[in-house]
């Protein structure tokens, strides 16, 4: 699809995959920053750009990009083996649970299956867990984040605004973030209503104000301090990367020395093509690896390039064998149905005067 984009559409998907105004009327000023970098769109055709973008699948969606974590609840990586003869019978049953929100095969000649687990307390993964076993007959490896380096899915093309540099998240009202972790009733009705994205309308947190019932300006003012907090990583368009061209999804895994993580972490964040990266366990017999690192191709060339980069910045701090490290890459989505935030959110929900102030 990414044959089909103008030189502006490219721009454009650059430009905002995370920064995009939080002000009533954001088109404006996010014209005015595509115009100062030479892209010469005006409001109404920056939205009627976005809006076409949209519709057309080369986004997900256009809005907050909410951190499902900060919200409440918990999530983690699972990893399981399904048998060749009954693998999509497998995958159905482990699909059929809500909790699940994502479902991959994965070369691998054992954890051929990567779910997600999403569930509103922590105590509830194990009992998911527990019963994703006894439908399947297949045991279940748990791979819980234990250190988070980088989250950061943006997705370049060829173009104007290549780096993807355009910050506008400075515009919009001045707010003073909190230590509070708990949600207020409001702001959960804000959460649900914005999970999946804005309005793409010239006015979309006013559009959002009169759906949940508040004054625009609170509505500005609380996603910007979500964004500020954590609550939110980012506001921007999210991207559909495979209609991008980035096919080809390899997750990295590392039995990096325990004493080095802290270091390597960091270092491998730091590579611009590098999407997610995470400590997780690692289990005795059957899964050796305790570092993530997950990078994204347009061709298989591509993807193997970078894998080799990760693997230079890996012999940086410690000795790399064949033996230490693997790709595992997707060869089939077999579940992506987001990770709700309604559990969550309402499980970590409190009334105004029982907040953690």
């Amino acid at each position: 699809m990414t044959e089909d984009l103008s030189r502006t559409d490219r721009a454009i998907v650059n430009a905002f995959q995370g920064g995009f105004p939080v002000v009533e009327r954001p088109f404006e000023p996010a014209a005015e920053a595509l115009r100062d970098r030479g892209v010469d769109v005006d409001a109404d055709r920056l939205f009627e750009r976005i809006r076409d973008l949209d519709e057309e699948g080369v986004l997900t969606r256009f809005g907050a990009l909410i951190n499902a974590e900060a919200i409440g609840g918990a999530a983690t990586l699972v990893a399981m083996h399904a048998p060749e003869d009954r693998f999509d019978e497998v995958a159905e049953q482990v699909n059929d649970y809500d909790a699940v929100a994502h479902n991959y095969e994965r070369e691998h000649p054992h954890l051929n299956m990567w779910f997600v687990v999403s569930v509103p307390d922590a105590d509830a993964v194990e009992d998911v867990l527990g019963a994703i076993e006894d439908d399947t007959g297949q045991e279940t490896y748990n791979l819980p984040k234990q250190q988070e380096f980088r989250v950061e899915a943006k997705f370049l093309l060829d173009g104007p605004i290549s780096e993807g540099d355009v910050d506008c998240s400075a515009l919009g009202p001045e707010v003073t973030p909190t230590d509070r972790t708990s949600l207020t009733p409001a702001e959960l009705d804000l959460v649900l209503e914005i999970q999946d994205g804005l309005p793409v309308s010239p006015t979309p947190y006013r559009d959002v104000a009169e759906a949940v019932g508040a004054d625009v300006e609170w509505v500005l003012s609380t996603i910007k301090r979500f964004d500020e907090e954590g609550k939110v990583r980012r506001v921007g368009l999210i991207p559909n990367h495979y209609s991008l061209g980035y096919t080809e999804n390899g997750m990295t895994v590392w039995d990096v020395p325990d004493g080095k993580v802290d270091e390597v972490g960091p270092a491998i964040a730091s590579l611009g093509f590098v999407t997610h990266c995470y400590e997780r366990p690692r289990h005795d017999g059957a899964w050796p690896y305790n570092f993530f690192a997950m990078t994204h191709g347009r061709s298989e060339e591509e993807s193997d390039e970078r894998v080799q980069q990760v693997r230079e910045k890996m012999t940086e701090f410690w000795d790399v064998n064949e033996d230490d490290w693997d790709t595992l890459f997707s060869t089939r989505i077999l579940k992506k149905t987001g990770i709700r935030m309604d559990e969550r959110a309402r499980a970590n929900t409190v009334e105004p005067g029982e907040a953690d102030d």
